[in-house]
């Protein structure tokens, strides 16, 4: 999966996270830019937040999040 800033205002962050809630990869993301940002590893959801929130939590790539339900497969 792979992110862009294109039409977005702010800058931002993202975090790749696996299936299992494992965050594989985050990467901070400048606005209005086409640069695409991708997981270093399959990911199945992306976490947005401000800029540097990550690094300022000391959240890093190997860290896990609770709590994730599980989305119903689609048909």
């Amino acid at each position: 999966h792979c992110m862009w800033m294109r039409n977005t205002l702010i800058p931002l962050a993202v975090a790749f996270l696996d299936a299992k809630g494992r965050i594989v990869s985050i990467s901070e993301m400048q606005p209005q830019t086409e640069v695409s940002h991708c997981a270093s590893a399959p990911a199945k959801f992306a976490l947005e937040m401000n800029k540097g929130w990550f690094s300022a939590k000391g959240v890093k790539p190997g860290a896990s999040l609770s709590g994730l339900e599980k989305a119903p497969e689609p048909n």
